[in-house]
């Protein structure tokens, strides 16, 4: 219920027809890890589904998905071969904020941002003291 009010005070202060989160995005910036990133950000309830496909850089294929709400509690991650959790908290109109949890321990923060155009979204994740920054481009 708190998600579809703030999505219906989000397209009223925006004029958009959904947040700025919602469609497909594509990794655009070099990683260590994966090949090639994509992201499904789609309404789902009162909340959001995540699809995650991700190609190694020795190929393999990781899907994952994850369905919650902003509300700040965990959510299972499907796909994972372990206790993977997200939590996200809606920091304001054009980002929000990812806990990650392994086994009920926090391994990663993620801050999620969005730009005033609605075309990039860009990651900053904290990691064992490592910040990392991803881009991603709406597709």
């Amino acid at each position: 219920m708190r998600a579809r009010i703030i999505f219906a005070v989000l397209m009223m202060i925006t004029g958009e027809a959904s947040p700025p989160w919602f469609g497909t995005w594509k990794l655009t910036t070099n990683s260590d890890r994966y090949k090639r990133v994509t992201s499904k950000i789609e309404p789902w309830e009162d909340g959001l589904k995540v699809t995650y496909e991700m190609v190694g850089t020795r190929g393999g294929v990781t899907h994952l998905e994850w369905r919650g709400k902003f509300d700040g509690r965990d959510y299972p991650i499907q796909g994972a071969d372990y206790v993977l959790t997200n939590a996200y908290t809606l920091v304001n109109d054009h980002s929000y904020q990812i806990v990650v949890k392994v086994d009920g321990a926090v391994a990663a923060t993620t801050k999620v941002e969005f730009s005033p155009d609605g075309k990039n979204l860009t990651t900053v994740t904290t990691e064992k003291n490592v910040t990392t920054t991803a881009v991603y481009n709406k597709q």
